[in-house]
């Protein structure tokens, strides 16, 4: 589906996310929402490394056996293959942008180790 702008835009159990450039064939970039009291899977990708810059919100990370907050204008990067999450365990919006390196960034290079949804890998 796409956005007001014709931009890609997907709803997700968690939030939702928005594609805000993938034209290049060495990155893509989007913004994610995660609403309160929600989380997405803990997951893994085979062909992209990932950068999230949090914009507004408090996010609690999970990067391999890591866990910390994120706040706004704080940033983590996700190694390739480096287990991860990010959880909205506030009261409003968590919203970042993703900056993803790599080789391919389709959404079959998931592979979910844990999620509160019952979805399996893509």
């Amino acid at each position: 589906m796409n956005d007001a702008r014709g931009r890609e835009y997907d709803e997700r159990p968690w939030g939702s996310f928005t594609v805000l450039d993938d034209e290049a064939s060495d990155h893509k970039v989007k913004r994610i929402v995660v609403t309160p009291g929600k989380r997405l899977s803990l997951q893994t990708h085979s062909r992209r490394a990932e950068h999230w810059f949090v914009v507004s919100g408090v996010a609690t990370v999970t990067v391999g056996d890591d866990v910390y907050e994120c706040r706004p204008g704080e940033s983590v990067d996700i190694a390739l293959g480096q287990a991860h999450r990010c959880e909205n365990r506030g009261e409003t919006d968590i919203v970042f942008i993703e900056v993803q390196t790599g080789t391919y960034f389709g959404e079959d290079d998931i592979v979910r180790l844990d999620d509160d949804f019952g979805r399996s890998s893509s």
